[in-house]
């Protein structure tokens, strides 16, 4: 999910991309109405609103990944006031990125926005590079990051896809309904881009919006759409076709490993101090060898460290711990 788009993220734990047989796209949507449309049909969110820099919307690009707008944005407020700049970022600890993050889940990608703002603080000059390929060298960024930084900080002409962009692709372009991720999903947007960059920008972000908000993947409002030409809606909504693919689905979280990483997360950053294995046992007593296979991914991720005398802490802490214990001798 982007600065500027939609309510589930797209790099993080993404689909894979399936080769596809060229085809000439016709370009069935028209920039000027969506542009048109996407002026008074946004939504208000706080990371399109102007002042905001490349690196504010760089940690909103972060949170926005397989999390919804909702969830993302009390936490986003929170963090940019608190550290609006990578160099602040990067002098805050570990367990305070960790902390700060909350429950917006996947806590490894703040470990790797963490590790991003040391290496633009300290590579860049506290600035947030303005280009794809150097985008790509940084911690944490991936294809769909780089090119969302580039287009929506820095108003660059580049095509930017998500899964909102190609459900919008997939069904007004391609007539079909929802598809996997293609080899030339990048191709087909950049061939739909207006030539002005201040005006790709626009149809990026609106096209981001359209899929979010109206031509969602369950019930599509149809009705809402600005796009007078549509090649789903003109074929009669076609379902997907007999053994296709079908696309993959966001796992459920109860019951997941995921829920009992984050209940043992939530024990950690409660305490200011390392707690004992007793103290996560609690945490989650249904399945003993889920909660240790947990704790286990835990440790090795680097999200939770363990003592010299047997405690556990968030990451960076238990490195304090040990040196004050040591200080203590």
């Amino acid at each position: 999910m982007s600065a500027f788009h939609a309510d589930i993220g797209f790099e993080f734990g993404m689909t894979p991309i399936l080769p596809e047989t060229p085809v000439t796209i016709d370009p069935a949507i028209d920039s000027l109405e969506l542009i048109t449309w996407f002026g008074h049909a946004q939504r208000d969110l706080p990371w399109r609103r102007p002042g905001v820099s490349a690196w504010q919307i760089m940690v909103s690009e972060f949170m926005l990944q397989q999390t919804r707008v909702s969830r993302v944005e009390p936490i986003w407020l929170d963090w940019i006031a608190r550290w609006p700049t990578p160099s602040t970022t990067a002098a805050a600890g570990p367990a305070e990125v960790l902390r700060a993050w909350g429950k917006l889940g996947y806590p490894r990608r703040a470990m790797r926005l963490h590790e991003c703002a040391v290496t633009i603080a300290a590579e860049h000059g506290d600035v947030v590079p303005d280009d794809v390929e150097t985008l790509l060298t940084l911690p944490g960024v991936g294809a769909y990051t780089a090119r969302a930084v580039a287009c929506f900080a820095y108003g660059k002409r580049v095509p930017v896809v998500d899964t909102n962009v190609r459900r919008v692709l997939s069904r007004a372009v391609h007539a079909r309904d929802e598809a996997p991720a293609r080899a030339r999903d990048l191709e087909d947007v950049a061939a739909l881009l207006p030539e002005d960059d201040a005006a790709a920008q626009r149809f990026s972000a609106a096209l981001m919006e359209l899929g979010a908000i109206v031509c969602t993947a369950r019930s599509p409002k149809c009705g809402l759409c600005p796009l007078s030409s549509c090649g789903w809606r003109a074929a009669g909504y076609p379902t997907r076709e007999a053994g296709e693919t079908p696309v993959r689905r966001v796992q459920k979280y109860a019951g997941t490993d995921r829920q009992v990483r984050g209940r043992l997360l939530d024990v950690l950053r409660g305490s200011t101090v390392p707690v004992t294995r007793a103290a996560l046992d609690v945490a989650w007593t249904s399945d003993i060898a889920q909660r240790d296979r947990a704790l286990d991914s835990l440790l090795v991720d680097g999200l939770v460290e363990q003592t010299a005398d047997g405690l556990f802490a968030l990451a960076g802490e238990g490195e304090i711990q040990d040196a004050r214990a040591k200080l203590r001798r």
